[in-house]
């Protein structure tokens, strides 16, 4: 099952190092202590090996103001330290969080907007339920301004110390707050000493990147550290667009002369630009890729020449910058301090981010037939007549398109959606003992203000069914009148298929308390939150122009084109919502302890979910509530460590936001009101065959099903659309420190692709490989190491069609799909100094 899961360090196998075993690893997340506690002990190593729990027990700070092993903590903590992230960011952050119990990722969009999927809750991916931080601020405080995913904002690089995800217990009530859990990335900060590494990359098509990351002291009581990249990529799909850019992170640490505390600024500047795929054509039995009309395999459907569409608008020439893919430039500064009083303690953090965001999405098909056609296949599709009376030729050069050709409809959406975001975060602590008890209080607030904008235009467009496809002109006679018609020109088809112009606003305003409470051989957390949220709604309405006047003999649907009309539907929505949450432990000797927490939580509905009514009324504006209790044991008895928990979730009045087809070419955001339940198990373990080699693992069992489903009824009872029931990691590794090998699988089962439950995949392993060798020159230690990601070239397919949902069907010669990413592999030279 998975609610539970680890303090110890089991479950690496996808990367996820178990709080346990590693030395004095804390939590940084917690507002108590805050980075200054994290930084108080050494930092723990994914791929170092500590005999026993009972010889060096990792310290976990969960939110008060003192720090616990994980031994004695209620509550589950994966981390994953340096060594294993580097081995693992191959492409995107699914790589990693799909290494973690209880969450799915899906990876095969590419480097950005991971699916994420968390413990049986419903959602379209993204990280709906779990905020994306670095160091304990959040990449972006409200989810669903905007569909974006909060990973566009920034990338990984080799200035991260570990990543922290936590669920349950205490400490998901503080800052942001998530019972569903915390994603925590926590940077390195300087320390006495100087300490730097390099990295150089270069991977199959066309990668080359290039990493560093350096911290140390200052002067005086002033520490730094600095990190960032540089990278040119043809990316893991051959597209021929491009996918290049940089970031830089750093931060600057004071400490105070008392010892009792410091102060620490961050900042971020990113420009970069990627690209991401959707679901494509495969084959409608094997659901494995096919091959286009050359007869080579067909990857991706996206491709350089779709940079030419574009249309005249009542606001003038539309040019669209889909081949751009998904840019994003600016950057964040933040600062974070805390001080201890002799028992009193003071923390915070604020951060304010500014983002110029654009987000190019080509489609899974037309909206209308979705799948490849023949020449005649599209003229009967669309009542166009015969082959005898049209003429099919590329805009390129004006060559005839072969009869024996496949075209594929499909569409792209121009996202314009630039943001900005403010955070603050202010805690209080106290300690103090009645009688056999020791308490530890935490009393403090968190503040956010959110903007973003988020304007799409979506065109149709035909193309020959190809990896990187060229577009395809088409006029169509009247045979008995001699009229011609110009159904596609430029390979354009339908430049009025969407358009969006929304601005939305969210602030929120929130108190929480909590007791950190030590009792012999027990330990308790209570604690609870109230919060308050107020949201700004402006929606752009839209209206038909026919503008296209540069070619008036077009088809009518080329000519009408959908666009706004300088009227808005606007609106404020607000709430209040609390939650609390209670964890307990008993410890039955030095290396074996049982545990529960459980919590009454909520999640604000996305604002893009807000209706309005047929009056201009805004839809009534709740809290979405959700009910969580696990319980479990931990072990680590030295060769062996794991544990083993049982959860259950509820989740009611969810508002599920789903991508999908208009059925009239377009695409919209449909809203289902939903509740969900489930419960399952989780289990890691570590078996540790000598001191250099070590077998590691994590299992979760889940069901899951919809106890409510307002727009559709029959759904009722039918298992959640892209959640398994079963999810593994397993893995080999070994580490002398002067070789390192590590073979590892991650494993999805079977899953649907619609709440409907029409349609199932089969599950998939993904295999990983990662090996190097070590030496030292002159005092610098380097590292030549090679990664193999997909090493056995699975082809399985993640997803269907989100944009079709329920009204996909199987059985044809194609299903639209979206495979995992092909095999690459890459080689890297560290040097660490």
């Amino acid at each position: 099952m998975k609610r539970l899961h680890h303090g110890l360090r089991a479950g690496w196998l996808a990367a996820t190092a178990l709080t346990m075993v590693a030395p004095a690893a804390v939590l940084a997340q917690a507002p108590a202590g805050g980075d200054a506690a994290a930084d108080a002990a050494p930092a723990a190593q994914a791929d170092e090996i500590a005999p026993s729990a009972a010889d060096e027990e990792e310290i976990i700070i969960t939110g008060t103001s003192v720090g616990r092993p994980a031994l004695d903590t209620p509550l589950a903590v994966t981390t994953i330290g340096d060594e294993r992230l580097q081995k693992l960011s191959v492409s995107s952050q699914a790589d990693i969080l799909n290494t973690i119990p209880t969450i799915k990722a899906d990876a095969g969009g590419g480097e950005v907007a991971s699916n994420v999927f968390v413990a049986g809750l419903p959602s379209g991916g993204q990280y709906q339920f779990t905020p994306l931080m670095y160091d304990g601020m959040p990449i972006f405080s409200t989810f669903g301004l905007n569909s974006s995913a909060y990973d566009v904002y920034a990338r990984n690089d080799l200035g991260i110390q570990r990543l922290e995800f936590v669920r349950g217990g205490v400490s998901n009530l503080f800052g942001p707050g998530s019972v569903a859990g915390l994603i925590n990335y926590i940077s390195t900060t300087g320390g006495p000493e100087h300490h730097g590494i390099a990295q150089l990359e270069w991977a199959e098509r066309g990668r080359m990147r290039a990493d560093f990351a350096v911290n140390g002291p200052a002067g005086g009581n002033l520490f730094y550290a600095f990190s960032g990249f540089v990278r040119t990529d043809e990316g893991p799909i051959r597209t021929g667009l491009p996918t290049e850019g940089f970031q830089l992170r750093g931060n600057l640490k004071y400490e105070f002369n008392s010892g009792r505390g410091s102060f620490t600024v961050f900042g971020q500047y990113i420009d970069d630009k990627t690209q991401f795929y959707l679901p494509i054509p495969l084959d409608g039995t094997t659901r494995n890729r096919v091959r286009g009309n050359d007869g080579k395999i067909v990857y991706s459907v996206q491709g350089p020449e779709a940079g030419r569409l574009g249309f005249n608008t009542p606001d003038g020439r539309f040019q669209t910058e889909i081949t751009e893919g998904v840019t994003t430039k600016g950057g964040m500064v933040g600062l974070a301090f805390d001080n201890d009083f002799g028992g009193i303690g003071i923390n915070g953090r604020v951060r304010y981010a500014d983002y110029k965001h654009r987000f190019g999405l080509f489609s899974d098909g037309d909206g209308i037939i979705n799948v490849p056609e023949s020449l005649q296949g599209f003229l009967t599709n669309r009542g166009l007549g015969s082959l005898a009376n049209a003429s099919f030729t590329f805009a390129d050069n004006g060559a005839a398109v072969p009869t024996d050709y496949l075209l594929f409809a499909n569409r792209t959406t121009d996202r314009n959606r630039p943001a900005t975001d403010f955070s603050a975060e202010l805690n209080l602590t106290a300690k103090a003992t009645t009688g056999a008890f020791q308490h530890n209080f935490t009393l403090g607030g968190f503040y956010a203000n959110a903007r973003a904008r988020d304007v799409n235009v979506t065109s149709t467009y035909l193309a020959e069914f190809n990896n990187r496809p060229r577009l395809i002109n088409l006029s169509v006679r009247n045979p008995n009148t001699g009229a011609v018609t110009i159904v596609s020109a430029d390979g354009l088809l339908n430049a009025g298929a969407g358009y969006v112009n929304n601005r939305h606003q969210a602030e929120r305003y929130a108190a929480y308390v909590a007791d950190q409470i030590e009792a012999g051989r027990f330990s308790f957390d209570i604690g609870a939150r109230v919060e308050h949220f107020v949201g700004d709604i402006r929606r752009e309405r839209t209206a038909t122009f026919v503008t296209d006047s540069a070619t008036p003999n077009l088809a009518a649907a080329l000519r009408d084109v959908i666009w706004g009309n300088d009227t808005f539907l606007t609106a404020k929505v607000d709430t209040t919502e609390w939650a609390v949450a209670a964890g307990a432990l008993y410890r039955l000797s030095d290396n074996f302890s049982l545990y529960a927490n459980a919590s009454r939580g909520y999640f604000f509905p996305e604002i893009r979910s807000v209706t309005f009514n047929a009056l201009g009324e805004a839809a009534s504006y709740e809290g979405e509530i959700i009910k969580q209790a696990s319980a479990g044991l931990k072990f680590d008895g030295g060769r062996f460590a794991g544990t083993l928990a049982g959860f259950y979730t509820k989740l009611d009045n969810r508002r599920q936001v789903l991508f999908v087809n208009d059925g009239a070419g377009g695409l919209t955001e449909r809203v289902n009101l939903v509740g969900t339940e489930s419960y399952g198990l989780e289990a890691t373990a570590l078996i540790r065959l000598f001191r250099n080699l070590r077998i590691e693992g994590n299992l979760t069992l889940q069901d899951h099903k919809y106890t409510d489903f307002d727009t559709t009824p029959a759904n009722v009872g039918n298992e959640l659309e892209r959640q398994p029931n079963i999810l593994y990691n397993a893995g080999l590794f070994y580490d002398d420190d002067r070789f390192d090998f590590s073979v590892f699988t991650n494993y999805t089962g079977d899953n649907f692709t619609a709440a409907n439950n029409a349609i199932e995949l089969d599950g998939f392993n993904v295999v990983n490989l990662d090996a190097g060798v070590k030496f030292p020159v002159r005092g610098v230690a380097i590292r030549a190491a090679i990664n193999v990601f997909n090493l056995l070239e699975s082809d399985a397919t993640t997803e269907g069609s989100p944009r079709q949902d329920s009204s996909q069907s199987a059985g044809g010669a194609f299903f639209v799909g979206r495979p995992v990413l092909p095999r690459r592999i890459t080689a890297r030279l560290s040097i660490a100094f």
